[in-house]
This record gives C-alpha cells, structure tokens and sequence, in this order.
C-alpha cells in the first residue's frame, strides 16, 4: 500500500527482490487518480503507474476502511505500507497473519504524523531515519523491527533530497528486515510513547513566511517546503495606470507573490540605517538582497521568483525591481 514517489523505490525492491525475501506480489493498493493542475487532468499515482509497468494488479479503494471483505479476498499473509495516505482500521490490519509493516520516514518515536521528513528540516534535525515498525489501530504506535540513521548535514539538504534519500534507505532496510522478520528473528519492540513528537499535515498557508520568525528558522522553512507549497510573502507596490477617460495616468496598488527558493541566514542584524520591522528589505554593503527577520536576525536571498515569473538570481530581480529596496514584504 502506498501512493507518492517516496513508496516506489520500496515497490520496486520488493519485486527485484521477491524471490530472495520469499515473497510473492499479490496486490497493490493506492489511492484514487485525482484531477492534477489547472486543467484538473485526472492523474494517477506513481505507484498505480509503476506497478501496472510491472503488470501487478492494482486497487483503488476510495476509503480503505470499507474494503475489508475485497482484502479477505485476496488472503495476503503480510501487508507493506509506505506513504498509503488513509489510516487502516484494525479489522484489515488484523486478516494478514504476519500483520502490516510500515516504512516511516522518521526515528520513531520522534515525529509521528504524515510529514516527518519536511518537518527533521524545519526542526533542524541533525540527523533522521527510517523505521520499519508493526502497525495498529494507532497513528504511527505501534511496536518497532528495525531503525536506520540517516547522517546528513541538514544545513543544505533540501526536501526532494532527503526524500529521495530516505526512499532508497526504506527499500534497503525492508529487504533486509523481511526474511528476519518471517523467519521469526526479530521481536518488534514497543516505543518510548513519553518520547513521542508528531509532524503536521502540510497545507498550503503553512508556506506564507511570518517575519518575526528567525533567519534560521525561515531558511529552513524555503527548504523543507519546496516544491510544495513553497516559501512565500507578499509584495504591495504601485504601478503607473492610464485612465482611458481622461487619458491621464495615475498609480495603482498591486499586491504580487514572491518565492523564496533560496537563501542564508545571517544571525546579528547588521548596523545599516534602515527600519528593523521585520519584513523590510534592504541591501547589504556587499549589495546583496536582504530582509530583516525576527530576534535581530537577516535573511540574505539568492533566488526567487515573482508570481507570474520564472525562478531568478537576487541580483538579477533588482536589476528587474530596484524599487523593492525599502518595501515591507508581509
């Protein structure tokens, strides 16, 4: 069971590997195709698209709650689950007699929840990881086979690379768990429930920056939310309009939003004379974009793109709109 792209590499390793593990596929489970874009093209997902690549067959339950009997047909001894997106009620998860495994992108019992990779890079984690872990009625509580680190230097790393990277290391540390795990050598462990922290679903308002936040907190806001929903503020600023009528111009408010896809905290506010309201963007001595942020900290941008735009350089953007400099992005 599993949906985004972080549950194919895991697919793909349980079918290079089915032999080796003693397994047989019998059955994927995704969620339903869903309109995708502006023109709401009906899209499947990339694990409905791998698995019919490899002719497995593939089922699409609208609520996986209501398909107990369509599972008891289909007899599975074990049941995989990576990044499914639906909670498995108990009366599924108790037909396969080996139970469900779940490949969560966290070190469990740290950040619990739908978004534990996005938010190891939110929080500053220094180091996150795979657990491969029994399932029950509970969100992400059940008792634990195996775990792997992932040492990574999460100053730089973005989200689409560690997921990437956590992907792979899921697939690696299922396939060598399974054959332990069916054989009968390895007994799962309860977690540390005091332990427990939880990440969020994601929604899109989560990407608007508040500029009272630190640098280094923001920063690693344009990481762990790109591509989606991204980082972003707003922009109000006038342009010159002409008034047909009268054929006189006069100035109109717009309000544009920009993306913060690359940046670098800086963490003492330098002495320029400019306001220290948090959102005022400035220029560096080095000539650099900047924006003040919360507890006397900076944020020097590199890259951003402006609604309607395509992804630019700092430096090329002000050469665009030098009147930005002196503007409160809000």
């Amino acid at each position: 069971m599993g949906t985004p792209k972080f549950a194919v590499p895991i697919l793909e390793a349980l079918i290079k590997n089915s032999e080796a593990c003693g397994i047989e596929i019998i059955g994927v489970v995704t969620e339903p195709d869903k309109p995708v874009g502006r023109k709401q093209t009906l899209t499947s997902s990339p694990v409905k698209i791998f698995a019919q690549e490899h002719n497995l067959p593939v089922f699409q339950p609208k609520k996986i709650k209501n398909w107990k009997l369509e599972i008891g047909n289909l007899k599975p001894d074990l049941g995989i689950v990576a990044a499914y997106g639906q909670i498995i009620p108990k009366e599924i998860l108790d037909v396969p007699r080996y139970g469900f495994l779940n490949v969560h992108g966290s070190l469990l019992p740290e950040l619990r929840g739908p978004s534990p990779i996005q938010y190891a890079i939110l929080e500053g984690k220094k180091e996150t990881g795979i657990t491969i872990m029994l399932i029950d009625e509970k969100m992400d509580e059940g008792p634990i086979l195996t775990m792997s680190k992932v040492k990574c230097q999460m100053l730089n790393v973005t989200y689409e690379e560690l997921y990437e990277k956590m992907a792979r290391l899921g697939a690696e540390l299922l396939i060598k768990t399974l054959p332990k795990y069916l054989s009968g050598g390895i007994k799962p462990f309860p977690q540390d429930h005091s332990k427990a922290t939880y990440s969020k679903m994601i929604k899109k308002e989560d990407g608007h920056i508040n500029w009272n936040k630190p640098a280094d907190y923001i920063e690693r806001q344009t990481r762990a939310f790109n591509p989606w929903p991204g980082t972003y503020a707003y922009w109000k600023f006038q342009i010159s309009s002409t008034k047909s009528q009268i054929n006189s111009k006069s100035r109109v408010l717009k309000t544009k939003q920009i993306k913060i896809l690359k940046a670098r905290p800086i963490t003492k506010l330098p002495n320029y004379s400019i306001a220290n309201t948090p959102g005022t963007i400035f220029l560096t001595s080095e000539k650099e974009m900047a924006v003040v942020c919360g507890q006397n900290t900076t944020l020097i941008i590199d890259t951003l793109q402006l609604e309607g735009k395509k992804p630019m350089a700092a430096r090329e953007f002000l050469n665009g709109y030098p009147e930005i400099i002196g503007s409160l992005l809000q």
